[in-house]
C-alpha cells in the first residue's frame, strides 16, 4: 500500500457503487446492529455513472480520527461511523493476534483521516449512504489488512450498504441470529449476467428528502400493520420469484415484481402514522406514464421503482432505451437553457409515432425532471491505483479539488 516514508503516511483510495433495490428493505428488528425485518434484493449500478470515492490516510502524526464528506468536515463521533471504525479495527487486531503476517500493526493504534466524495446528489433518494458506507468499510479494510465478510461491517453503517459490497444482482439475507452474523449480502448473479438490462435514473429533485430513511422506517415499524404483513407474508415469496427471474433473465416477471414491490413500500409509508410521503406529483406522473407505455405495447417493456425520495429509477432492456428516453423528454421537456439533460451512457435521439403520443395522452410537465442518468449494472468496490486520484494530500488534509 502507498506509504510516505517521511510522515509514515499510509494512504488508500477506493470507489464503491450505488445499489437500487427491486425488493425493498424497510424496517429494522434491531436498530443498533441494523438488522432488517425482511430480506431484500438490489441491482448494483455502474460506477462510471454513480459512485462514492473515499481516501483513507493513516499516520502516527494524526492527533484524532477525522472525516470530510463532499468537501465539508463532519462529526466523526456519529454512532454509525464509530461502529464501522471500531469493527474494522477489532477485525484487524484479531488478524494480528491470529498471527497473520500482512497486517499493518502500526496502523492499528494510529488515527485515520477519511475524505469521501459522491459524484451524485447526497441524501436525495439516490442511495448515497449505501455507497458511502460500503466505500468507507472497503477502504478501511484495505488500509488495515482486513479480509473476509465485510458486508456485515458495512451493514452497521447503513443497512443497504451491505448490498453495495458486491456487483451485479445482490440479495441481503435478513438472517435469524441476535448478533447479526448471518445478516449479510450475497451476490445472486454478477454484473455480466444480463448485459441487455439498462437503468435510467430520472432525477426529480436534488433536494434533501423531508423525512430521512432512518426515522421514517422506525415510525413505520412502530405504527404500520401493513409493514408487518409485508415482511411476514409477502416478501419471502417475492424474493424467491425475483431471484428466479434474475437467473432466467425474465424481464416481464422482474419488471412487474419491481413495480409491485415499490408500490407496496410506498403504501406502507402511507400506512405509517403520521403518514410519510416520499413521492410527489412528478413521481406519480412517471408511474402513470410507465403503465400507459406498457399498455400501448400490451407487454411490460419498462418498470419503475422509487426509494425513499421522489426520483424514479427505470429498468428496461437495451432495445427500448432510445424510445423511452424520447418519451420522457416529450412529457418532461428539458429547460432550453438548462445543462446536459442526459448524462451517462449515450442514448441516440429518435422520433415518436403519433400513435404512441396519443396512447400516452398526458400533458407535458415542464421542469418536472432535472436530468436523466443513463447507466447499467456494474461491479462492486474497487481500489483506485492512480496516486494522483487520492482525495487527501501528503499532509493528510483534503486537496483543494476534493
Amino acid at each position: 500500500m502507498p506509504e510516505d516514508s517521511g510522515n509514515k503516511l499510509t494512504m488508500v483510495t477506493c470507489s464503491a457503487p450505488v445499489n437500487i433495490a427491486v425488493i425493498k428493505y424497510w424496517g429494522k428488528r434491531d436498530e443498533e446492529l441494523i438488522l432488517p425485518i425482511n430480506s431484500s434484493l438490489s441491482v448494483t449500478l455502474h460506477q462510471d455513472q454513480l459512485k462514492t470515492t473515499t481516501t483513507v490516510a493513516c499516520s502516527r502524526s494524526f492527533q484524532e480520527d477525522r472525516i470530510w464528506l463532499n468537501g465539508k468536515e463532519e462529526d466523526i463521533t456519529q454512532p454509525r461511523l464509530q461502529s464501522c471504525l471500531r469493527e474494522i479495527r477489532r477485525l484487524a487486531r484479531k488478524r494480528r493476534s491470529d498471527g497473520e503476517a500482512d497486517v499493518d500493526t502500526a496502523g492499528l493504534s494510529n488515527k485515520v483521516h477519511i475524505c469521501s466524495v459522491n459524484n451524485f446528489p447526497t441524501a436525495a433518494g439516490l442511495a448515497s449512504s449505501a455507497a458511502g458506507y460500503a466505500c468507507l468499510v472497503y477502504t478501511l479494510s484495505r488500509v488495515m489488512g482486513v479480509e473476509g465478510e465485510l458486508s456485515v461491517v458495512s451493514r452497521q453503517g447503513s443497512g443497504s450498504a451491505c448490498r453495495s459490497m458486491y456487483g451485479g444482482f445482490v440479495q441481503w439475507i435478513m438472517g435469524q441470529q441476535g448478533d447479526g452474523k448471518d445478516s449479510l449480502a450475497q451476490q445472486v448473479e454478477p454484473e455480466t449476467h444480463w448485459p441487455e438490462l439498462r437503468v435510467l435514473v430520472l432525477v426529480v429533485s436534488s433536494e434533501r428528502k423531508p423525512v430521512g430513511s432512518t426515522s421514517g422506517m422506525q415510525t413505520s415499524v412502530e405504527t404500520s400493520s401493513l409493514l408487518k404483513h409485508r415482511a411476514d407474508s409477502v416478501v419471502p415469496a417475492r424474493m424467491k420469484e425475483m431471484i428466479e427471474a434474475v437467473h432466467k433473465r425474465d424481464f416481464t416477471t422482474f419488471a412487474e415484481l419491481t413495480m409491485k414491490d415499490s408500490n407496496q413500500f410506498h403504501a406502507t409509508c402511507l400506512d405509517t402514522y403520521p403518514p410519510i410521503f416520499y413521492l410527489n406529483d412528478v413521481s406519480r406522473h412517471v408511474i402513470n406514464l410507465v403503465h400507459r407505455y406498457n399498455r400501448h405495447y400490451r407487454e411490460t417493456k419498462v418498470a419503475y421503482t422509487f426509494d425513499a425520495g421522489p426520483n424514479a429509477v427505470i429498468y428496461t432492456l437495451q432495445q427500448n432505451v432510445e424510445e423511452f428516453v424520447q418519451v420522457v423528454k416529450h412529457l418532461f421537456p428539458p429547460e432550453t437553457n438548462g445543462g446536459q439533460f442526459l448524462k451517462g451512457l449515450p442514448v441516440a435521439p429518435t422520433t415518436l409515432s403519433e400513435e404512441l403520443k396519443q396512447a400516452i395522452g398526458m400533458e407535458p410537465m415542464v421542469k418536472g425532471i432535472s436530468y436523466i442518468i443513463s447507466t447499467k449494472a456494474g461491479p462492486g468496490p474497487r481500489m483506485v491505483e492512480d496516486p494522483s486520484e487520492h482525495l487527501l494530500g501528503s499532509d493528510g488534509l483534503p486537496k483543494e479539488s476534493a
